[in-house]
């Protein structure tokens, strides 16, 4: 079964090239020529190029562009398929992209596979990316129940922990540990930064180990995917910043009042919780 990308970036060139291992048969596209030839060269795709009539013969089909072009690509794409082929997203919001394609293409299922790095581009995609991650599928109402299972079976194979649920709850869930965290963690190094002795933030930057490595390392990663997570998903990420500045506020609150056994009682319940995300 051919299976087709758009956009080899990051995510994009790590599923073809976990797929093209698996066996499958990758036809990819991309805008650079550039990078088609990289992915032809490093053994990403078998075939690349930067027409999407290359994509004629896929049967099934991940847009894995910037959310702000899914729909753009997705009309420019049409043209070209089957009326049998399967279109997904890799996006990780997912009320907009669905709403907006469902109506070009009923053939059409939301998806976000659950995995990523601070890097970006094909340069940075690898094998396995997706092993033991979860892999979000949003069908609706009028999502045809065999391209489920066949998205389903494709996520599976890449070891992937499959997850079905509507648009919305997606959406809401995924503010709380992916775009919330995205946000504080560049409001954290924005904070640090802030420091205006300049000998301290150079003693600071010099100092910083494990710790302030992996609560910043999503604050470091790719602005336009940050904005993005923003724009397209603004009220369920404005929800959970408020609730954030809530929770920020009865720390500073227990600081001030030197209320340590509240302090204490407050980061056994939060060490408690933790162990509840599957991280």
């Amino acid at each position: 079964m051919p299976i087709g990308i758009v956009g080899l970036g990051l995510i994009g060139g790590s599923l073809a090239w976990d797929l093209r291992s698996l066996g499958w048969e990758v036809l990819a596209v991309s805008r650079r020529p550039e990078i088609c030839e990289m992915a032809i060269a490093r053994r990403i795709a078998n075939s690349a190029g930067v027409d999407f009539s290359l994509l004629a013969a896929a049967d099934v089909v991940f847009v894995c562009t910037p959310i702000s072009a899914m729909v753009t690509v997705v009309k420019r794409l049409i043209p070209h398929l089957s009326p049998r082929t399967i279109v997904t997203d890799v996006g990780s919001v997912k009320t907009p992209v669905v709403e907006a394609i469902t109506p070009m293409w009923e053939n059409f299922v939301g998806g976000h596979p659950m995995a990523g790095t601070e890097d970006s581009g094909l340069e940075a995609a690898q094998r396995q990316l997706f092993a033991g991650r979860p892999y979000v599928l949003t069908p609706v109402e009028a999502t045809p129940a065999r391209s489920v299972q066949t998205l389903s079976e494709i996520a599976r194979s890449l070891q992937s922990q499959v997850y079905h649920c509507n648009p919305t709850e997606h959406d809401r869930a995924v503010a709380w540990i992916s775009h919330l965290p995205a946000i504080v963690s560049a409001g954290l190094i924005d904070a640090c930064t802030s420091e205006a002795d300049a000998a301290i933030l150079k003693l600071a930057q010099q100092l910083a180990s494990s710790g302030f490595r992996d609560t910043s390392r999503v604050g470091g990663g790719n602005p336009e995917l940050g904005t993005m997570m923003a724009r397209y998903n603004r009220e369920e990420l404005r929800r959970s910043l408020q609730q954030y500045r809530q929770s920020l506020d009865r720390l500073i609150a227990y600081i001030d009042r030197e209320d340590w056994a509240a302090l204490s009682q407050k980061l056994e319940q939060t060490q408690q919780a933790r162990k509840q995300f599957n991280c």
